[in-house]
């Protein structure tokens, strides 16, 4: 199993995670179930993952950035219209949740939830 830093990488999921504790958190649980996992340095490197055939993302909410908008970009531009994303962030962060959700995420949930199914994910992604 290898997760993937690098930009032009084609795997079947890509995250942007606020800080490296977490990236660390999503790639040992990658690890875990034998999954490949690019870490995205930003929106860029995120939406050229999808774009490559990523078809699952997971998008930290706590990052700093529009969230929403990044989601509505993946969401209605065709070619990235059909990646699964996954919102999570702070559960005491109704606002930022709300906004996912509105702005198209296929699923949204608080950290301590996303940690929980996290696995089952990641081993659904591509499969």
């Amino acid at each position: 199993m290898n997760t993937r830093d690098d930009q032009d990488q084609e795997v079947a999921v890509v995250a942007l995670a606020a800080d490296l504790m977490f990236a660390s958190r999503i790639r040992g649980a990658a690890q875990a179930v034998g999954r490949e996992v690019k870490l995205a340095t930003g929106e860029a490197s995120l939406v050229a993952a999808v774009h490559a055939g990523a078809s699952l993302v997971l998008l930290d909410l706590g990052r700093r950035g529009d969230m929403p908008a990044l989601i509505r970009r993946l969401k209605e531009d065709p070619a990235t219209a059909a990646a699964t994303v996954v919102a999570f962030g702070s559960h005491v962060d109704a606002d930022a949740l709300t906004a996912a959700r509105a702005a198209g995420a296929d699923r949204v949930m608080a950290r301590s939830a996303f940690v929980k199914v996290l696995p089952e994910l990641l081993t659904a992604a591509g499969a």
